[in-house]
């Protein structure tokens, strides 16, 4: 199979690069940015680029993106032509190529206000069936760029599909509150209970897309660890966290004392994968439970792919004020 993959130079365009030469694939890389995984370094902005790294192609893996960390250093005209003006070059160009498959690397971002509840209320359960409330420009283009997916699978048969992933980037935390409070490491796992998936479960989700995706057509999926928790822990997990994490995992709080690490005492969303599961037959193999396994056999629980890719980071200059500027 041809296959284009837009952010090749980035840190899951890297990742999916790899993984699919190792399986025979031929790998077509755009991106600005020169690398080992990128065959034509041009934009996405840029139509007659995208025409030509069409040719031939079978199927696309739109990753590459402006992200939030690029909120506090670009302007908003910058995200809607990356993100809306690109994904739509891409989308008319698959058409006019009989790309058989378009897969469009989204983000649980698109829910934005929608993933913090109201004041007293449970945490939130958070599926497909969410309607997202964007916060930045970012969420915004990111979900208008999921419509037009929609949009060109309803009136262009183009069949798409769209992957929100949770967090898998391994650079810090930017809330300062939060670095200062806990270890890097310490964050990342507890993530693992409801917001974060590692980046080896994220190919493997752009892979099963990729097969299912002209038998399904359309579909959004939320790409996140399987997490523990139940609808009746909900209640529970906004005002006593560390009761419901015991309550799962009896074992956790040992290993968390051996580390001097902190389990978080409210935690206010749940992203929920069981769509995926179901309808892609994904398997994420990363879990909290994995996190304290390999905490056990003091081994880095990161994937071997996490490891080989390491971090790329979001900008060329780095920030006193922490990973990238808030804004």
């Amino acid at each position: 199979m041809r296959i284009l993959i837009t952010g090749s130079a980035g840190h899951l365009g890297e990742a999916l690069s790899r993984k699919l030469s190792e399986r025979g694939n031929e790998v077509i890389g755009l991106d600005i940015c020169e690398s080992p995984f990128t065959q034509i370094i041009d934009s996405v902005m840029e139509r007659n680029a995208v025409r030509r790294a069409m040719k031939g192609i079978d199927s696309v893996l739109h990753v590459a993106t402006l992200h939030k960390p690029h909120v506090g250093t670009h302007g908003s005209q910058d995200f809607v032509d990356t993100n809306i003006t690109g994904t739509l070059n891409l989308l008319e160009e698959a058409v006019s190529a009989g790309v058989k498959c378009f897969v469009f690397t989204s983000t649980t971002s698109v829910f934005g206000d929608a993933l913090i509840p109201p004041p007293r209320a449970p945490a939130a359960w958070i599926t497909e069936e969410i309607t997202p409330v964007p916060k930045n420009i970012y969420g915004v283009t990111k979900a208008s760029a999921e419509d037009l997916c929609h949009l060109f699978y309803r009136n262009e048969k183009l069949p798409c599909i769209v992957l929100r992933t949770s967090r898998f980037f391994p650079e810090e935390d930017d809330d300062p509150q939060v670095r200062e409070a806990y270890a890097d490491e310490n964050v990342k796992a507890n993530e693992y209970l409801y917001r974060r998936v590692d980046i080896e479960d994220v190919v493997s989700a752009h892979f099963l897309a990729l097969r299912h995706g002209p038998r399904i057509g359309f579909r959004r999926y939320v790409i996140s660890a399987t997490t523990p928790f139940l609808r009746e822990d909900l209640r529970d997990l906004r005002s006593n966290a560390l009761s419901v994490v015991h309550r799962r995992f009896p074992d956790y709080k040992a290993e968390y004392q051996r580390c001097n690490w902190k389990m978080f005492p409210v935690i206010d969303r749940v992203y929920v994968n069981e769509r995926a599961r179901s309808e892609l037959g994904w398997t994420p193999r990363y879990d909290f439970r994995y996190v304290l396994e390999r905490l056990k056999a003091d081994e880095d629980f990161r994937s071997p792919l996490a490891r080989l890719i390491g971090s790329k980071g979001y900008h060329a200059k780095t920030f006193t004020e922490g990973p990238y500027p808030l804004k």
